[in-house]
């Protein structure tokens, strides 16, 4: 007989023994669920070493799973199609309720790597699916590519409240990401004239503010030379007017020679006019 039969057949024995004794590890995040003879166990098994004879043992995550939906077409508020919606929910189930959830909802978790499961991922996948489409048909198309973190918030909200309905305590949905938002061309269109729109309004806007500011400006002006006269008038008192006027005589009186002298109308006090005198 060859060593590579002989091995063989090791091995083969060795898997058969590690199976009858139920001999094996689980990792550290991750829970096992106890079957035996169609039983499920609900008491899950801790992360490390264990030993159930004539069992068979599935690992199933208990850390964050992440569900990628890709290529929804959710319908809008105004009845237009959405082209792509792509986003990733990230869900958890508490470890010590796996079993139950396992056992409530067979067939319903999906194997990952290293031979790891996700308890009840084909179920919150749907529920996800369904609150996506559900908080889209809120909006209109225009603004869902806005929108992004606040439907995240709200679709992450539905479907919180979807599994809290039937398994209070049971799932924890931790972040829902929207990756991929695309609107139809004409969607496109639309978003793009808006945009357009939007910018020609801000520069009127922005014209009427400056011609608000000018005519303020031109306002204060107007204000300001209005006060300086209204300065100027209340100091021309009748007395100081009459002052000048005669300060005007005495300089004609000092300088002689003076043969026309305009009186005016309002003045109070008699001119003193110098006149040369004849020749002899």
């Amino acid at each position: 007989m060859s060593f590579e039969l002989l091995g063989a057949i090791g091995i083969t024995m060795l898997v058969g023994l590690t199976t009858l004794l139920g001999v094996g590890s689980i990792e550290t995040g991750n829970v096992g669920i106890e079957k035996r003879f169609g039983v499920v166990s609900m008491q899950a098994l801790e992360p490390g070493l264990y030993m159930v004879p004539l069992s068979s043992v599935k690992e199933f995550s208990a850390k964050e799973i992440a569900i990628k939906i890709d290529g929804l077409r959710p319908k809008a508020s105004d009845n237009l199609f959405i082209r792509e919606l792509d986003l990733t929910v990230y869900y958890r189930v508490t470890a010590s309720l796996i079993p139950t959830v396992e056992t409530k909802y067979a067939g319903q978790s999906i194997p990952l790597e290293d031979s790891v499961w996700a308890p009840a991922y084909s179920l919150v996948e749907t529920l996800a699916r369904n609150a996506a489409y559900q908080e889209i048909a809120k909006l209109p198309s225009l603004v869902v590519h806005q929108q992004r973190e606040l439907i995240a918030e709200h679709i992450l909200r539905l479907l919180q409240s979807e599994l809290d309905a039937n398994d209070k305590g049971t799932f924890v949905v931790s972040r829902v990401v929207i990756r991929t938002v695309i609107t139809d061309p004409a969607i496109e269109a639309s978003i793009q004239q808006a945009v357009a729109n939007q910018k020609r309004l801000e520069a009127m806007e922005l014209q009427v503010k400056i011609a608000e500011q000018e005519a303020e400006v031109r306002l204060r002006e107007a204000k300001g030379i209005a006060k300086s006269n209204e300065a100027i008038n209340n100091t021309l008192t009748p007395a100081y007017l009459q002052h000048e006027a005669n300060q005007a005589l005495m300089e004609f009186a000092r300088k002689g020679g003076t043969a026309t002298v305009v009186i005016p109308s309002s003045m109070n006090a008699a001119p003193l006019i110098s006149i040369p005198s004849q020749p002899r």
